[in-house]
């Protein structure tokens, strides 16, 4: 019997590229934003792409923050949806968005310097603490990104990478998990990352 491994369905994610990414690693994989059918998964992916304030009007809409919240399965959120597992985020026009709360921390706009916005291609993230979700992946791999914000490197910091500033590429708390990456366009590390999440 295969794992149960469910994708939430935010309103505002490149949900297919996704799935695609699990898919090839032979999982199948299902689309919902139904309480029965998240709660009832082995595994949750939260994508999100766009802007934390229409992401989070699009999951109270769907009556999905609750949810979230209650889960105990392992969660990993992807990009925007490793933003919105944290406390607020500044990317609003009032500078701040209440976030889901699955786990402290707040989103800054990075502070690149003179580096051009948004943080778009390849960059190395180095692992501050040991996870699975690392497993057999070096320090120093690279991962594709684009973001304009992130969460500063803090206590639940998994892993981190620097542009202009260092800054949280990965997240670790209770059973939820963040990547500021993308590893469904990250190659051959990518499906490492994506495999360690479904075989937790």
């Amino acid at each position: 019997m295969g794992q149960r491994i469910v994708i939430v369905n935010t309103g505002c994610a490149n949900i297919s590229s996704v799935r695609f990414a699990l898919e090839r690693l032979g999982v199948s994989v299902e689309v919902s934003s139904e309480d029965n059918v998240i709660k009832s998964a082995d595994k949750v992916f939260l994508p999100g792409v766009g802007s934390a304030f229409a992401a989070m009007q699009s999951i109270e809409a769907k009556n999905l923050t609750a949810t979230l919240q209650q889960l105990t399965q392992p969660v990993l959120g992807v990009c925007l949806g490793m933003q919105l597992m944290v406390e607020s985020s500044a990317e609003s026009r009032d500078g701040n968005v209440n976030c889901l709360g699955l786990m402290p921390g707040r989103v800054e706009r990075l502070k690149a310097g003179d580096l051009r916005l948004p943080h778009m291609g390849w960059n190395t993230v180095k692992a501050q603490s040991d996870s699975p979700l690392f497993t057999g992946i070096p320090d120093d791999t690279y991962f594709y990104f684009v973001h304009s914000f992130a969460v500063p490197v803090y206590e639940r910091t998994l892993a981190s990478c620097e542009y202009g500033q260092p800054f949280s590429a990965a997240l670790e708390y209770k059973n939820y998990f963040g990547v500021q990456f993308h590893p469904e366009r990250s190659g051959e590390a990518g499906a490492q990352l994506l495999t360690n999440f479904v075989n937790m």
